[in-house]
């Protein structure tokens, strides 16, 4: 069960146990419900998109009611990792969880060269290593190609 809504319309009440990401950048949010297995998982799941933000103009929050060792930090983190991870329990928030940009990742991306051993060995995993940290590139584990920032938020 999902909900979608624009926050300025509608109030979205307290989770009991779970976690809410905050500060997603706006319209992206099915983007993350679909990288991070949440449609899979039987849990409450609340999207709100394009609420207003101070900081940010608009944004997308995520409330997610289920157990936070269900999120997969790596693949936020590379997602984006400005993302705001906040851990619920009781209603209340009990710890902010930072992100920061996975050394590697794993069947995120798919590799676009074609001359990749993952385009010939179908069942190769793809993994992508970080090897520029302050420019935020990616390069292919097999082959070296590589996926910057911009390719990031196409995911």
């Amino acid at each position: 069960m999902f909900l979608v809504a624009e926050l300025n319309m509608l109030n979205v009440g307290k989770i009991e146990e779970g976690f809410v990401l905050d500060h997603i950048k706006a319209g992206k949010s099915m983007s993350i419900y679909k990288h991070l297995g949440l449609d899979k998982l039987d849990c409450t799941v609340a999207i709100i998109k394009n609420a207003r933000s101070k900081k940010m103009g608009k944004k997308d929050i995520l409330k997610v009611e289920c157990d936070i060792d269900t999120l997969n930090l790596d693949i936020l983190g590379f997602i984006d990792h400005n993302i705001t991870v906040n851990v619920i329990k009781n209603c209340e928030i009990v710890e902010k969880l930072p992100l920061s940009l996975p050394k590697e990742i794993k069947n995120v991306l798919k590799c676009k060269n074609p001359r990749c051993i993952t385009s010939i060995e179908q069942e190769l995993p793809h993994i992508f290593v970080l090897t520029d940290e302050k420019k935020e590139i990616y390069r292919c584990k097999y082959c070296e190609e590589k996926y910057g920032s911009k390719d990031r938020f196409k995911i």
